[in-house]
C-alpha cells in the first residue's frame, strides 16, 4: 500500500484508527474456546466489526508466536482474510525485528512476501543495515521504534550522547538510509510533549502512536502536537477495543468503542 492510499482512506474513513489485535486466549470470550482455531474466530469477529471505521490492524506477533504453530496459523489466517475481504486496511506486523543485514532480508520476505504485510515494526539499535533490507520493498513501509510508550523507554531513549537525546539521533540518521521515504516511526502517546521536537526533524512521516487509553496517553495532546498536512497519525488501540466485553456481544462492544474514537478523531479531521 502506498503512503496516499493510506491518506485517501483516513480521509475518506475520518479515521486515522489502528486496532492492534493482541489476541490472548485467557482474555477472550470463554464461548469461543470451544471452536476450532478460537484466535482467527475471535480476530474475525473483531475485523467485521471495525473495518469500516479504523484503518489499519496490528497484530502483535508475539501474541501467536506464543501458541506455536497453531497461533502462527492463526496469525496467517488473520491477514490473509483481511487482505482478501479488505485490500483497502493497512496492516501492520508488529513483530519488533531487527538482525544484520542477511538476517532481515529473511524476516523482510516473511512478511512482506509470504503473509503479505504492508508494513512491520523494527528496532533501529543495529543501526542501517538491520534497517534497509525492509526499505528495500516496493509499497512497503518500516515502522522503527523511536520514543516508545513504556516506563523502560527512558533508560536509553531519552539519554543524551553529545548533548543529543538518541532517540533524535535515531530520527536524523534514519533519515540518511536508502529509501527513507518508506520509513515511518513509532512514538509513544504518553511521550506527547516531545511530539513538537519530533515534527521538526520528520514532519512529513507518519507516526504509529499507542498509548492512548488503557496506557494513559491524551488524543487531543497528541492530535494538536504531531498532526500534519497529511494527518501523519495512526493511533493505535488495543485492549480499549478488543476487550470491551468478554460475553457474546464482544464484537458488537468493540464497534461501540471504535465509534467513540472515531468520533473524536473525525473532529481533529
Amino acid at each position: 500500500m502506498t503512503t496516499e492510499q493510506l491518506v485517501a482512506q483516513i480521509r475518506k474513513k475520518k479515521s486515522f484508527l489502528c486496532i492492534g489485535l493482541d489476541t490472548d486466549l485467557q482474555k477472550i470470550p470463554p464461548h469461543l474456546l470451544k471452536v476450532e482455531d478460537p484466535i482467527f474466530a475471535f480476530n474475525k469477529a473483531i475485523i467485521d466489526a471495525t473495518h469500516d471505521i479504523c484503518v489499519s490492524y496490528k497484530p502483535n506477533i508475539a501474541f501467536y508466536e506464543a501458541y506455536g504453530i497453531k497461533g502462527w496459523h492463526s496469525l496467517e489466517k488473520t491477514i490473509k482474510y483481511i487482505n482478501a475481504n479488505y485490500p483497502e486496511i493497512f496492516t501492520i506486523a508488529d513483530a519488533k525485528r531487527g538482525d544484520i543485514g542477511n538476517t532481515s532480508t529473511r524476516y523482510a520476505k516473511a512478511f512482506f512476501e509470504d503473509l503479505e504485510f504492508d508494513s512491520i515494526t523494527i528496532a533501529p539499535y543495529m543501526g542501517k543495515d538491520s534497517v534497509e533490507p525492509f526499505l528495500a520493498f516496493k509499497n512497503k513501509h518500516t515502522i522503527l521504534l523511536a520514543l516508545t510508550s513504556n516506563v523502560g523507554a527512558f533508560d536509553f531513549q531519552t539519554k543524551l550522547i553529545e548533548g543529543k537525546e538518541l532517540y533524535k539521533t535515531v530520527l536524523e540518521t534514519s533519515k540518511t538510509y536508502s529509501n527513507s521515504k518508506n520509513l515511518m516511526y513509532v512514538v509513544g502517546a504518553t511521550k506527547a510533549e516531545y511530539f513538537k521536537d519530533i515534527r521538526k526533524i520528520i514532519p512529513e512521516s507518519f507516526l504509529l502512536v499507542p498509548g492512548v487509553g488503557a496506557q494513559g496517553g491524551s488524543l487531543k495532546d497528541v492530535c494538536e502536537n504531531g498532526m500534519n498536512e497529511n494527518v501523519g497519525l495512526l493511533i493505535n488501540s488495543s485492549r480499549g477495543i478488543i476487550y470491551a466485553s468478554t460475553n457474546t456481544d464482544f464484537a458488537d462492544a468493540a464497534r461501540h468503542k471504535t465509534l467513540e474514537l472515531q468520533s473524536q478523531m473525525a473532529e481533529f479531521l
